[in-house]
């Protein structure tokens, strides 16, 4: 590891690429007699001497270098040794743009992950890697002060120079920069909870967790240390990334379920449903999706164009899904409460060419409005229409039985 990147180190890492065209080890030899020189007056300015108080002091590092050259008696550099100067910025540059790059990436997956909490969303992690590898490597070959040596980290630089002499920015930027002890445990913590939400929902994921809380680790560490080694910028930049994404993630999947869990009776929704992916209404029974309703009457004979309302008159409005001409599949084609629903069904016809001959199979696309099954409707008993007696506390006087009753001999007709 390195001390922080100084004035000096700046300085002479931008007087290098002007003296690119020069054998490397005159290079060496004349960085090696003007450090002293660059170390004193760096503090003669004292030791938060930063790079444009130097250049105030002695001039760009460009001239400063053409300046070296004159008194070594080298030649000027040619316009071939300019672009040879100019080209040496690329793998900085490289470098510094793979680190952007691969860091958006972590907190793009990160944000992806959070919302629909899915372990294997991390899975897209495998895309930023290799251009951070390579900005990795480009930054361990030439060094962390060939990129802090950039035009655009010089105008970030300046520029948050310039916000921090203001009020209103200074003051947030002076409060970032205390937060920044407490950002790392945050980030670590963001980790740690993002592995445990994880592993709840998919225990496959259970191995996650360790991993992340040893990154969220290694974080807390590194941004203790980031201001004397910027090496580890290539570390925290990417696990804070990941942190904010996370977070941003985290707050849309709450929100979410907030609202599907929360439902409002409103003029415009007049059903209480859920909804899946694509926005598309479901009715659910006993935990189960519902895509039709089918009724019958008493005789087991199938009902159409009936239309459902619940105990408060409200419309059951789902999704209705129709054929267009243009289209094979199914289409939205509006939302209503008329039941049962036609399936759509989709067949295969073969056509044929000019001359008669098979050219293939073309998708069709039907509604078909039969009832798929038939209903066995039970048949409920009646109630009786005669009420049963009700038993009575007197005694019941005896009928006398038919069998012992006699008949009284009929009357004689007279006779003549």
């Amino acid at each position: 590891m390195t001390d922080k990147p100084t004035a000096v180190r700046v300085y002479l890492a931008r007087v290098r690429t002007s003296l690119a065209d020069l054998p490397a080890s005159e290079v060496e030899e004349i960085l090696d007699d003007v450090r002293p020189h660059l170390a004193d007056v760096e503090l003669e300015l004292g030791p938060d001497a930063r790079i444009d108080a130097m250049i105030e002091r002695l001039g760009t590092p460009e001239s400063y270098a053409a300046e070296l050259r004159a008194s070594g008696g080298y030649p000027p550099a040619s316009e071939a040794a300019k672009t040879y100067a100019a080209s040496g910025l690329v793998r900085p540059r490289i470098a510094l743009w793979g680190l952007v790059i691969s860091a958006l990436g972590c907190g793009v997956v990160a944000f992806v992950a959070a919302v629909n909490l899915e372990a294997d969303a991390l899975l897209a992690l495998a895309l930023p890697l290799p251009i951070f590898i390579a900005s990795l490597a480009l930054l361990l070959t030439n060094g962390v002060e060939s990129v802090l040596a950039l035009p655009e980290m010089k105008w970030l630089s300046e520029t948050v120079d310039r916000a921090r002499e203001k009020d209103g920015p200074g003051k947030v930027i002076r409060f970032l920069e205390s937060m920044k002890p407490a950002w790392w445990v945050v980030c670590a913590a963001v980790l740690v909870a993002f592995g445990l939400m994880l592993m709840l929902r998919h225990r496959q994921a259970v191995l996650l967790l360790p991993l992340l809380a040893a990154i969220g680790v290694a974080a807390v560490w590194a941004g203790q240390r980031v201001r004397g080694d910027r090496r580890l910028l290539w570390m925290v930049v990417p696990v804070s990334m990941f942190a904010v994404g996370g977070m941003l993630g985290g707050f849309g999947a709450t929100a979410d379920l907030i609202g599907s869990r929360t439902s409002y009776p409103t003029a415009t929704s007049n059903y209480y449903s859920s909804s899946d992916s694509y926005g598309t209404k479901q009715l659910t029974y006993g935990g189960n999706t519902v895509e039709n309703i089918y009724a019958f009457d008493a005789e087991g004979e199938p009902l159409t164009d009936v239309y459902l309302y619940d105990e408060q008159g409200r419309p059951i409005t789902l999704t209705r899904f129709g054929c267009r001409d243009t289209n094979v599949s199914r289409e939205k084609v509006g939302e209503d409460n008329r039941f049962p629903r036609p399936q759509i069904e989709r067949t295969e016809q073969p056509f044929t060419d000019g001359e008669g001959r098979a050219a293939g199979y073309r998708t069709k696309c039907r509604e078909n409005k039969e009832v798929p099954f038939s209903a066995a409707i039970p048949k409920i008993p009646a109630p009786s229409a005669t009420p049963s007696p009700t038993p009575s506390s007197q005694p019941s006087t005896p009928v006398p039985s038919s069998t012992s009753t006699s008949t009284p001999p009929a009357s004689p007709t007279p006779t003549k």
